[in-house]
């Protein structure tokens, strides 16, 4: 007999859905385990070794039990940091040598070690990109950071002219006064015998945010501080969602954690608008506002638009917030990081201490710190680039084969991950010497060119390097200069008997005790 009509289209309906379901399997097959594995032979192939694929997490679950375990305990702050803070890693190397792989869920990634290769790896980035964002770390931060191509050398050409050192002169007054009334919450912490015991962490996460506020909106840390608390919070689900395996589509479940990081992301859009519209409003009427980051931003992004007669060649609002978020989350955490463990390395280091001390005095005395003399701090400068040797923000840097690709002698399959770690070429004793593991300030004497032991040029990446290194390093450098030199002119210090070591990771390398010192009035 004849199908009926409605039987038909049952049965057409019927092959659909089974067409459907049987595609999407092959997909998740491909994606699980046959791509998964099919990558794995082809890198044994060329030599390298690692762990054999295991099914969705791959070493993710390895990678947390030993974070974990690492985190549990404080360590000496003559031991080495790097077991410490990436201990599955030194595990594998030392396991499978310098030519090893790890495996960030179903994608392998191929440990970089040859500061060569590394530096072509970083100045190709046409080749070599980023790796797609983290659903979920793209609530936390976007922009600059994580475009690629076409618009990334716009919004770039755009952006780098708010970072331009002559820009960054105007920085100078907003970093002045959060520098003051953090020192003034100093001296209120202050016994009437002139000393006192502080955890300085907090103080200076709140010195980056408020310097944050006040250099890229003009406002101070109070106008600013729900962004950044709220940032703050959006980072702590980031950080735990980039260390577990990801499934396509979680971030849609109604859970409490996802609705809370939605309702973040809205009150953080909202505010940072509300604060762009205003000042467009300003702009357009007339008035200028070049002394701030997003004053300048928008002038520039006008200017391009002006200039090509489209508005194509401009940044849109959604671009300009995402810029906005980002000054907050990477200025705030740069800086802070930065001179927390220059305090921290000051306080036990006590010789370097006094001569930073000295040169600050001789450049400024008691008198406050301006751009041309802090621009001629050597001693300063060399102590900063050693704490950034010891102790870089970001401690790896990661990036993507898009397509087959010879990086030095191997020919690496699209998909393929490259790990650079940053934390082991700068811990390396071939490259710095025997005292690698120490603070030696004067092995930057000659600049950061000649710092390495027997090397034309050192690798030095604390900031990144080629192309897309950190718009914001001079800033951030500038900041810590400023800040330093104030805290030399009012306090000595030195750590206190309760301080514990434990460096570890969030996004940046932070304290995880904080950091307890005894601070002295001068």
């Amino acid at each position: 007999m004849a199908m009926k009509s409605y039987e038909r289209m049952y049965y057409s309906i019927g092959v659909s859905c089974a067409v459907a379901l049987a595609v999407f399997a092959w997909r998740v097959l491909n994606c699980m385990w046959l791509r998964p594995k099919k990558l794995e032979k082809r890198l044994r192939n060329l030599g390298l070794n690692g762990n054999s694929y295991r099914l969705v997490c791959g070493d993710f679950k390895d990678i947390a039990v030993m974070l974990k375990e690492a985190n549990s305990k404080p360590i000496n702050l003559s031991d080495d940091i790097v077991p410490r803070v990436i201990p599955f890693f030194i595990e594998i190397i030392k396991k499978y040598g310098r030519n090893s792989f790890v495996w960030l869920g179903q994608n392998p990634s191929v440990v970089i070690l040859d500061p060569v290769l590394m530096r072509e790896i970083l100045l190709k980035n046409y080749i070599f990109k980023k790796p797609r964002p983290h659903p979920i770390v793209k609530l936390l931060a976007q922009g600059v950071i994580f475009s690629e191509g076409d618009k990334w050398a716009k919004d770039r050409k755009i952006i780098s002219s708010a970072f331009h050192l002559q820009k960054l002169k105007h920085m100078l007054p907003p970093f002045y006064s959060s520098a003051s009334e953090m020192l003034s919450k100093w001296e209120e912490r202050v016994s009437p015998e002139g000393s006192c015991e502080l955890d300085v962490w907090p103080y200076l996460q709140t010195l980056g945010a408020d310097s944050i506020s006040r250099t890229a909106f003009g406002s101070n840390y109070e106008e600013g501080r729900r962004i950044f608390e709220l940032q703050m919070e959006q980072a702590q689900y980031a950080v735990r969602a980039t260390r577990s395996v990801y499934f396509p589509g979680l971030r849609f479940l109604p859970t409490r954690r996802n609705k809370r990081m939605k309702d973040i992301e809205k009150e953080i859009q909202a505010k940072i608008r509300d604060i762009i519209n205003k000042r467009v409003k300003a702009l357009k009427a007339g008035e200028t506002s070049n002394d701030d980051l997003l004053g300048i931003m928008l002038e520039s992004n006008f200017k391009e638009i002006d200039l090509h007669g489209d508005k194509s060649f401009g940044m849109t609002m959604q671009d300009v917030i995402d810029e906005c978020k980002l000054f907050y989350f990477a200025g705030q955490e740069s800086s802070s990081t930065l001179l927390v463990w220059t305090l921290v390395l000051l306080g036990r280091h006590r010789e370097w201490q006094s001569k930073a001390r000295y040169e600050v005095s001789q450049v400024f005395g008691r008198n406050k710190p301006h751009f041309e003399g802090l621009n001629h701090l050597k001693i300063v400068t060399m102590i900063l680039n050693e704490v950034l040797r010891l102790y870089p923000p970001a401690v790896a840097l990661n990036r993507r084969v898009h397509q087959e690709t010879k990086v030095g002698k191997l020919s690496l399959p699209a998909g393929v991950m490259l790990w650079l770690p940053v934390i082991l070429l700068h811990h390396d004793r071939e490259i710095w010497g025997d005292d690698v593991k120490e603070f030696k300030p004067e092995r930057f004497s000659e600049g950061v060119s000649k710092a390495a032991n027997g090397q034309s040029q050192a690798p030095f990446f604390p900031f990144g390097w080629g192309p897309r290194i950190c718009l914001g390093q001079n800033f951030a450098m500038l900041e810590a200069k400023l800040a330093l030199s104030m805290i030399l002119q009012h306090f000595s210090f030195q750590l206190s008997p309760s301080y514990v070591h434990a460096p570890y990771t969030v996004f940046t390398l932070q304290p995880q005790h904080g950091a307890l010192l005894e601070l002295h009035k001068l």
